[in-house]
């Protein structure tokens, strides 16, 4: 049922908003990207003010794109499997003191120990509030069968609005004829909530991995946490801002168990009822926080200036809530591989990877357009795909994404690439078999010449798709370091994630087996015409 009623979370959104921005150090000082250089011997100085000096034409441009703050690299940890994840996780929520918010495509609706976490932290903690963002489509698809939203829906009962809010975001994209007659999982083709954001206190969990007892197991992803105030106050406003825009959920003695409420106070009508004034209104909400000129950040890190050696760039993609789109993370992206055309750029690397295999085009051109040598990318073999032998037409989907894997493979060859770029499949058994995984990872990884490990790498919830470009909400981090540990725990990522690899050709996409039938690409086809992604 969909009712209006009045709610804190925009109230609290527009109050950060109305703070003054404040730069993390003097104005100097907090736009230029600088190497330590105190008891460097002179052949570390002269690696370190060379890597600098490769890094200027990144940053320079980053700065101007995306607001950013400026830490030491060792306050980002690199976690490495699902139960890492899962554990850190769990301990965090455990020890968190003032604030959880996590904002996620949707929580299992079986994950009864992850809600006996979360309980048992308000219960213990008085002053613990809570704020969960998920996506609408996703949420409730199951209702009135226990569903996300049902699961989530006791907390409010217990512990009282005050102290949990649950919201759900609906895309103004579905509406009218398309939200009536387009089936549950296709119609979330037309946008969803897709960010992946776990905070706690002062600390951050960037990932890709949604909070399902499969991303806890078996799905192999990427995780970052950044213990920095000024970075989780930072995507902490992105989340309420987004969650200002959202349903609301609260229990109810329906059938499902839930009513979803659309506040009074929100901060802008429902994108049900008019949709191109929701998209006016978010514009208006949305833009000023994630401008580098007018983002609201805060300057609460005492890391001693000389120690800031990595910067972190906070990029949204938010698409279908901007008009004109002012989003930041294909900026971002964009102009790092376009940096990398340049000739000083001829002995760097990269390596890029996508669970789903669908870039966007114009990333695809630039990624063939490197002057970089010994690049990689790694993708999902169809048997570790989340999808593989799924029932209905999201079956179909291991085999469009290896068709447009096909297609990357040859455009490599028809640039005389071979020698420089390689594909690789990930694979650790077969979807459906006992000890299967899937895998899930995104991300970017660039090395610089004559460096060991990567200097630069980007962390969030985005597919680098047409899709997480026009539809979807993704929330992002793209760090730039000079800091030699944390080089060496991206450089470790890097190697383990291609542990389970393997190089496929051209001769291997020719093979019997590798071949798609006609109605996979007439699905494909489909989709695009009626204003879908994949």
């Amino acid at each position: 049922m969909l009712t209006r009623t009045a709610s804190r979370c925009s109230t609290k959104l527009r109050a950060a908003l109305r703070q003054p921005p404040l730069c993390v150090a003097k104005p100097t000082q907090c736009r230029r990207f600088s190497m330590p250089t105190a008891s460097a011997t002179p052949g570390v100085q002269s690696s370190a003010t060379s890597s600098a000096g490769m890094l200027s034409p990144f940053v320079s441009e980053l700065d101007k794109i995306a607001p950013s703050f400026k830490i030491n690299g060792s306050q980002i940890r690199v976690l490495q499997s699902p139960t890492e994840f899962y554990e850190t996780l769990k301990d965090k929520i455990r020890n968190a003191e003032r604030r959880i918010f996590l904002s996620t495509l949707y929580i299992g609706k079986s994950e009864k120990e992850l809600i006996t976490t979360l309980q048992e932290a308000l219960r213990s903690k008085p002053n613990l509030k809570l704020s969960i963002l998920t996506d609408a489509l996703r949420g409730t698809r199951e209702a009135p069968d226990p569903s996300c939203a049902s699961l989530l829906a006791p907390l409010v009962a217990e512990f009282g609005p005050d102290r949990v809010e649950i919201r759900m975001y609906h895309t103004p994209n579905l509406t009218g004829f398309r939200k009536k007659h387009i089936p549950k999982r296709i119609n979330e083709g037309w946008g969803l909530q897709h960010m992946k954001l776990y905070g706690f206190d002062d600390e951050i969990m960037m990932t890709g991995a949604n909070l399902s007892n499969d991303y806890f197991t078996d799905r192999q992803d990427r995780y970052h946490l950044f213990s920095s105030k000024d970075i989780t106050e930072y995507f902490s406003n992105l989340h309420d801002a987004v969650s200002s825009l959202s349903f609301r959920i609260d229990p109810s003695d329906a059938p499902s168990g839930f009513d979803m409420v659309w506040p009074k106070n929100n901060a802008a009508p429902s994108p049900l009822e008019d949709h191109k004034q929701f998209v006016r209104e978010s514009t208006g909400l949305l833009a000023g926080l994630i401008s580098p000129k007018t983002a609201p950040l805060t300057a609460n890190d005492t890391t001693p200036l000389e120690k800031r050696d990595t910067s972190v760039y906070m990029l949204a993609q938010f698409s279908q809530l901007l008009s004109p789109d002012t989003s930041t993370e294909l900026p971002a992206i964009t102009h790092v591989l376009s940096t990398l055309a340049a000739p000083q750029y001829a002995k760097s690397s990269w390596t890029f990877t996508a669970g789903y295999f669908n870039p966007a085009p114009s990333l695809t051109k630039l990624l063939l357009s490197t002057a970089s040598q010994n690049n990689t990318v790694i993708t999902a073999s169809p048997y570790a795909n989340g999808f593989y032998k799924s029932p209905g037409v999201s079956g179909l989907l291991p085999d469009a994404y290896t068709l447009l894997a096909r297609r990357f493979v040859r455009a490599v060859h028809e640039k005389k690439l071979d020698a420089s770029t390689v594909m690789k499949e990930w694979r650790k058994g077969t979807v459906g078999e006992p000890g299967a995984w899937t895998y899930h990872a995104k991300g970017l990884w660039v090395t610089l010449p004559e460096n060991k490990g990567p200097s630069i790498s980007l962390i969030g919830s985005s597919n680098y798709t047409k899709r997480s470009y026009s539809l979807d909400l993704e929330a992002n981090a793209l760090i730039v370091t000079a800091n030699e540990g944390l080089k060496k725990q991206l450089a470790d990522e890097q190697s383990w994630l291609q542990e389970n690899t393997t190089v496929i050709t051209r001769e291997d996409y020719a093979k019997t087996e590798r071949r798609v039938g006609l109605k996979v690409r007439i699905a494909m086809l489909i989709v695009r015409l009626v204003g879908g992604a994949l």
